[in-house]
């Protein structure tokens, strides 16, 4: 971008009832973590706009013609029809904001969303009602169906990581429910969010049926506690998803959480890890590793180890780390100056406790920008600070194993649930894949995105699913129809 170019830096209002609403909450600056210029400073939500948030997403959820599935349909094909017409505006403030490299930022940031959006309009024309036939009980023969109602409006809260993917994995399967949302997006990253106003304002969106705010906890606070909101869908970090929970339960809500994870990939001793190199780390490393399946605890046999880490030092000097806005960049910045002050004091006190940078580390020698290293870590133990909490930087840490039942073992050490990973024979694979108390494993580097698969945690990595049907079953709610026979 030139001295003579002006950034796009979307909308700043909060989208409220089928309109842009100034925020009349906290202030709060929006900064380019490349960059650490301010691109954008707006207001958030007050608990007022809250409310009328829900409202109106109350009166457009009892509108009877928001019922007719085909409507709906028809809304979310043409929702992702208007996120492609604006596919490189977005692709570009999500560069800016998030500092996804711009490699990445199409497909994952934005050409995910558009493939959610028609996935979802597929699903929604899909009569779900099932006939369970008569019931010849001699003293009330009877016959029934269940069918599904939507749950009602739903409080769709997302993460700063992946925003627009986020907000189509709860508003898209939502919508095709028949449900009516208000998205609550994260303050560090709302812009593109901010900007799908305008997308759904030309898709045709009734008014209320999705609005769209951001702000500080007490704001985000008022939504989830809210009494006319029905579910609640969180993505986010352990702690705040408790707090979610604690919040949604005073109303005796629903609640869809997506929590992350500490995620283990298991290197079988038969694998070739140095023809497959780059698909043991560029998981945790694309995006800054600010993913929640990024695996970060690589279990290596004991007597392999030597060798994955020269592999490894040599694949870190190829890897780009540095301007998002530069084609061949892997590794972007992280968020915010604080999450890069936490992430690297979390690596000093592991090196005070013993471990060693086997590969990587430190920060690249940037003006600007809240980058840190690629950074492989060996002689962490599995029960370290290092090995148990999300760190949500490009940061792994090898752990050796004797046996792939022990790797299985130590892997199934953590209170998250969330992804797996495994190389080796198919065969081998497979068995332990079996093993892994995870939602979803990944064997010899899986594939892409699958639309019908689901997505989610044990343990503290959540509860419910997203994706495909699993995705639409948590926004409805069975209901047993029951009639007498004659």
């Amino acid at each position: 971008m030139t001295d003579g170019d002006m950034m796009d830096t979307g909308r700043t209002e909060l989208f409220i009832d089928g309109r842009y609403v100034t925020g009349g909450g906290e202030r709060f600056e929006v900064e380019n973590p490349a960059t650490e210029e301010v691109i954008a400073s707006l207001n958030g939500a007050t608990a007022e706009q809250v409310d009328a948030a829900v409202a109106a997403a109350r009166k457009a959820f009892a509108d009877r013609s928001w019922a007719d599935a085909d409507l709906r349909a028809n809304l979310l094909d043409h929702i992702a029809d208007r996120i492609e017409a604006h596919r490189k505006r977005l692709g570009a403030l999500l560069v800016a904001e998030v500092g996804t490299p711009v490699d990445l930022v199409d497909p994952l940031q934005v050409g995910a969303p558009i493939a959610l959006f028609r996935d979802y309009a597929a699903r929604a024309r899909k009569d779900r009602t099932i006939s369970l036939g008569p019931d010849n009980n001699a003293l009330a023969p009877s016959e029934s169906l269940v069918r599904f109602l939507p749950a009602g409006v739903i409080a769709a809260i997302t993460a700063y990581n992946y925003p627009l993917l986020l907000f189509a994995l709860k508003v898209a399967p939502a919508l095709a429910a028949g449900c009516t949302v208000v998205a609550f997006t994260s303050p560090l990253t709302p812009l593109a969010t901010l900007l799908l106003g305008e997308i759904l304002d030309e898709a045709g969106t009734p008014a209320g049926a999705v609005n769209i705010l951001t702000g500080d906890a007490a704001a985000a606070r008022a939504l989830t506690e809210h009494p006319q909101v029905d579910k609640v869908s969180f993505t986010g970090s352990v702690n705040i998803g408790k707090l979610v929970m604690r919040q949604a339960a005073a109303g005796i809500k629903g609640v869809t959480l997506e929590l992350g994870g500490k995620n283990a990939m298991i290197l079988l001793p038969e694998f070739r890890f140095e023809d497959e190199i780059e698909a043991c780390h560029i998981r945790y490393l694309r995006n800054a590793g600010q993913g929640c399946a990024s695996p970060t605890r690589i279990f290596v046999h004991r007597s392999r180890v030597d060798d994955f880490v020269a592999a490894t030092q040599a694949y870190f000097a190829r890897v780009q780390t540095g301007d998002p806005a530069s084609p061949g960049t892997l590794v972007g910045p992280l968020i915010t100056q604080a999450h890069k002050k936490r992430v690297l004091a979390c690596i000093e006190r592991a090196v005070a406790d013993g471990a060693q940078i086997a590969a990587g580390g430190g920060a690249p020698d940037h003006a600007t920008g809240h980058y840190v290293n690629p950074t492989l870590l060996i002689g962490a133990d599995n029960h370290s600070e290092l090995a148990r909490e999300e760190l949500f930087a490009p940061v792994a840490m090898v752990i050796p194993y004797d046996t792939p039942d022990e790797a299985v073992a130590m892997a199934n050490e953590s209170e998250l649930g969330l992804s797996g990973f495994v190389f080796g024979p198919h065969e081998q694979a497979m068995a332990v894949a079996r093993d892994l108390r995870v939602g979803t494993v990944y064997v010899n580097g899986g594939g892409t995105i699958r639309m019908d698969a689901p997505m989610g945690g044990l343990g503290q990595s959540g509860i419910g699913r997203e994706y495909g049907d699993f995705g639409l079953m948590e926004y409805l709610e069975p209901q047993h129809v029951q009639w007498r026979i004659p």
